[in-house]
Parts: C-alpha cells; structure tokens; sequence
C-alpha cells in the first residue's frame, strides 16, 4: 500500500505574521501586555480553523495503515502514560485517537511559540492553553477512553453506578477527592508526634515536642510552617516526619500551627504574622528553652515555602530592633527574591490583585479551596485529571495516602495578608530591596540577616523554582551553605534518609565572581547593593556545575550543619513549657483540627 506525502503544517511564524497585518491593532508596542495579547489570541483562534485543517490532512496518510495494530502511529503516544495502556496501544482507532490529539497539541504549541509576543504575556498564554489542551483529551471523555469503556463491559455497567457515585460525592463537598479521606485523622493517624500545646493567641499555637533523647542541644530549634496549609505536612507519619527526625538528633524542637482563618480574624494583615506569629513563637521558645535551667541564650530557626518568607522577614524586623535571638537559620523552598516565580506568578497581575483588594483587602477571606484549585491548575494531569478518570470514568475510589490528605486539608488566609503579600512580592518584588517595605514599624533589609543560614531548593519545583531559592545566597548576611535536592516542592523536602531514595547536591557558593561581596551586609547605617537576578541565574548555573552529587536524602547534611549552632548538650526537659507558659492541651491542638468552611 503507497500513500501520499501529507501537506506540511504553514510556518507558525508567518501565519501569526498574516494575522498582524490583516489586526487591526498597530505596533509592536500593541502585543506588550497580557490584556492585548489575549485579544490577539481570540483574533488568531478562528484564523486556526485553517491551520487545524492543514494537520488534519497530514494525519490522513497512515489512516489506511491503522488497520494494522503493529504499524499504528499510536506508539508514537506511548511515552505519554495517558495513552501506555495496552487497550490504547492495541486498537488501531484508538491510537490514531491519542496520535491525533498529541500532533494538535503540538501543533497549538508551535504556533504559540511563533507568536509574536513579550515573554510574560506567551507564559500567560501557555498557561491557558495547557489548561484546556489537557482537558481536552480523549482519555478524559467516556466514548474515547477505550480502558473505561472496557471497564464498563466487564463489570456489567457496575463501574459507571460506582463512578457516579464518587462525582455526586465529590460534588457535594466542591472538589475532586484524590485520596480516601477516611482513612486519617489529625491526631489519630498523621500529626501523631508526642507533645503539646505551650502558647497560643488569636494566630497561632505553637507546639512544643516531647523530647526523645536524654540530652538535647541547649538551643531549641523553632520551625515555621508554611500557613497556606496545615503545618503536619512536617510530620504525616513515624516514618517520614521531619519534626521526628530533628528529634532523634537532640534537638528540643517547637512548631508553629497556623490558625485557619475565620472571619473573627478576617482582619489579620502581614505585619500580625510576622509579629503575633513568627516573632511570638520565637520569644516563646527562647524563654521555655531546652532544659531546667531557665530560658536558652538563641534558638535556631527553619522555615519552610511561604513560612520561610515570613520568619526571615521577622528575623530582618529584629535585627532592625538590634534584637539578636537567633543563631541560625534554615530556610526550605522559600522565595525571598520574586523576580522568577514559576507559573504562579503568570497569574498575578495589576488588574487581578487591585480587583482582589477591593473585595477583601480590607478585610475578608481568601478560601483554602481557591488556593488548593490554583496549586492544582499547575499540574493537572498529575492532581486533576487522573482522579476524574479513575474515579468517575472507572468507578476506582482513590487508595489512602498521607500526603494527598494533607494536600486536601484546605486553610483560610485573612484578605489583607493574602493582598500585601501578593503585592509587595509577587507582583512588585520589594521583599528583595533593602528598606523597600515597612513591617511592623522597621524597614526590612535581609543583608542584616547575618546569621548562618541553610538553605534547601528542589530541582524540579514547580511553585519555587530551584534558582529562586538560591536568589536568597545574594540577599542575606551571614555565611550561606545552599543544598539541592532532587523531585520537587513536597517529595523534594519529605525525604526520610531510611528510604534511601533521591539524591542532593552541595557544593560551595560564591562560584561567581563577585558572589561573595555582593552578599556582604552593608556598614551600619549605609545602603548595600543586592544582586541582580541575571546575576544569581548565572551564579546558580555555575554553582550546580561544580556541585558534588551525592546518594539518598538531604536531611543528614542540614542535621550535621544544624548541629554546629545548637550550643552545648544539657539534660532533656522532663516537663513541656515553663511557669509563664503552661501546658495548654496536647499536641497537635485544636487549631489544626479546623476544617476551612
């Protein structure tokens, strides 16, 4: 059997060119922001219509060969794990199917490409089209899934009444279900790490953890959650909790739990977590301390995403105070520097956050299930469609798992925290500029933040990139030791060293010319310059080109470096808290237990 050479899909670049010239719009200048670059985008959609055509055509010479299964196109498909199933793979009609579906996704993908447009607005673009190029797969839909449908002849119809069943479920409580939230509890069976509750006001409770060891490092160390979800993502379970780690180490560890949000504190702004949050736990666990003999002289710090923002953000308060309480400082996964922040970035904008502060600026609440869609949106074919296929189309109820538990168990923001924060960092990126904000009363210049610090990034994270993080190696004071670790936001960091799984990578910074000075604080009193983002992006290339890889989980390298700051050894408290601060009730409290409403 012969067949034609199919037409080739016209160049993207001078079909968006055609476009132009036959816009109404005039100037390059007119494709500068997002506003107009989506207007050209609902320009260039019924203009697609002939592109979409033209590949078509190009899918027609091996329609005839797909009566042959070994010849199908369909393994061209096959690295993508929507389409490896053999039901896939196996019926040639199938397999064009997948093979259609892939070559028009590429195609949309190369003429966004071609696009004329600024970097930031094709991002934005992207984003969007991805969200409805993964919608639109076959493998979402009944009548073009043949595993589902096969399903449904073996099982008598059995799996569809199941699958409804878990869509009428999942509509009930708004979202897809992507665990089986029944099979934990806080309390019960994740957050499950002896202690107790030794403080707590309006914001917070802080925890303080049941020593495991006899003598404990004389510092405590003070871990700051991220407060957009529930704090135990630090500690699911004996295995892989963080908190037991640092534990089994000697350290006397305290942990903040975030409040989830009602409208009694709608009114919260970013200063009240800094001050009632961040820098209450740190005078709470400085003054309990380690031992019998009275309050520690420092602690050490660690902070974790958006919770590593805020604590060194309460570190650059106190040094303005000239109050030196801490005596390191670890932060995972944070974002000090805004200038690269990945695809959630793409979705701030003027227009979107002056519409947010208007409704709930002032007070008000963002709800944890907006978020958790967002953080969802950024990987759907991993948090989204998978569960809609197997639950709804296959009738298979989601197995347990801690961590998507957890990933489930939505928190509330105060509005104006949630607007400052979006402001002043995502969109106009002055966290990074020393005196640029003011925060409960002091202008914040992390260059005084001269304490060592540890900071962790993980390669493949989607919501802090890895060079971002290592942005924070040109803003802060003091010595700096920078470790990657490989996966990303959340496998990255919950790498239990027994697992032995992963990898991390430590090398020394200042692998740049010019790295080491730019890191330096500035003379009392003076102006300091801070690094340039160009500057850190090829400072963090060539840092990772001399880097050492080494086997398994990063953890045993910050407990080592941790160790070094913990001060001396002393014999382990037999009770938690002190006089001034009692035990309030047992760990993990009651602020973790509220579901956001």
């Amino acid at each position: 059997m012969t067949t034609s050479t199919p037409d080739p899909i016209p160049d993207p670049t001078a079909w968006w060119r055609n476009l132009l010239e036959q816009s109404p719009a005039t100037g390059p200048s007119a494709r500068s922001d997002a506003s107009d670059a989506f207007t050209l985008w609902q320009q260039a959609l019924p203009n697609w219509l002939a592109l979409h055509e033209q590949a078509m055509k190009s899918l027609l010479p091996w329609w005839p060969g797909a009566q042959d299964a070994k010849n199908s196109p369909g393994t061209a498909t096959a690295p993508d794990r929507r389409f490896a199933n053999d039901a896939w793979q196996n019926d040639p009609r199938f397999a064009a199917l997948a093979q259609a579906y892939a070559t028009q996704a590429a195609g949309l993908q190369q003429v966004l490409a071609a696009a004329p447009l600024d970097d930031r607005s094709k991002a934005q673009m992207g984003f969007m089209l991805r969200q409805v190029v993964d919608a639109l797969s076959p493998a979402n839909t009944l009548a073009t899934n043949p595993e589902a449908m096969q399903l449904a002849v073996e099982s008598g119809g059995a799996s569809l009444m199941e699958g409804m069943k878990l869509f009428m479920a999942d509509l009930a409580q708004g979202r897809v279900s992507m665990t089986d939230d029944q099979a934990f509890e806080v309390g019960r069976n994740v957050a499950t790490t002896p202690g107790s509750v030794v403080f707590e006001n309006e914001l917070i409770q802080l925890i303080q953890y049941k020593p495991v060891a006899a003598k404990v490092y004389a510092r405590p160390l003070l871990i700051v959650p991220p407060c957009i979800n529930k704090y135990y993502i630090l500690d699911l379970q004996p295995e892989n909790s963080l908190v037991a780690h640092a534990l089994a180490q000697g350290h006397n560890v305290f942990l903040v739990s975030w409040r989830n949000i009602s409208t009694e504190q709608q009114h919260l702004g970013w200063d009240d977590y800094v001050e009632q949050g961040v820098i209450a736990a740190i005078d709470t666990a400085l003054d309990i301390g380690s031992g019998g003999k009275g309050s520690a002289d420092k602690i050490n710090a660690f902070g974790f995403c958006v919770g590593g923002t805020l604590l060194s953000c309460a570190l650059a308060v106190l040094a303005a105070r000239d109050d030196r309480k801490v005596a390191s400082v670890t932060l995972l996964t944070t974002m000090l520097d805004f200038t690269d922040t990945g695809e959630l970035g793409l979705l701030v904008n003027e227009a979107s956050l002056a519409s947010r502060e208007a409704a709930i600026g002032q007070g008000g609440l963002l709800k944890g299930s907006e978020l958790a869609q967002v953080f969802a949106s950024l990987r759907a074919n991993d948090l989204v469609w998978p569960y809609v296929v197997n639950g709804y189309l296959k009738g298979k109820a989601p197995p347990a798992f801690d961590l998507l538990f957890w990933n489930g168990d939505d928190s509330n923001l105060p509005g104006p925290m949630y607007c400052w924060y979006l402001r002043n960092a995502y969109l106009e990126n002055k966290l990074r500029v020393p005196g640029a904000t003011t925060q409960c009363g002091q202008p914040v210049d992390f260059g005084s933040i001269t304490m060592p610090a540890f900071i962790y990034a993980s390669r493949e994270d989607h919501i802090v990139p890895w060079r971002t993080a290592y942005a924070s190696t040109g803003l802060l004071g003091g010595d700096t030791t920078f470790v990657l670790g490989a996966s990303g936001h959340i496998a990255g960091v919950i790498n239990p060293p027994a697992k032995g799984k992963r990898n991390h990578w430590v090398g020394k910074l200042d692998s740049a010319p010019g790295a080491a000075a730019l890191r330096r604080p500035a003379p009392r009193g003076g102006s300091r310059k801070v690094a340039e983002p160009h500057f850190l992006e090829t400072d963090a290339q060539a840092w990772l080109d001399k880097a050492q890889s080494v086997p398994g989980s990063w953890w045993p390298a910050w407990t080592t470096w941790l160790s070094d700051h913990g001060g001396s050894k002393v014999t382990a408290p037999k009770r938690l808290g002190n006089r001034k601060n009692p035990v309030i009730e047992p760990a993990p409290g009651r602020y973790v237990k509220e579901k956001a409403s």
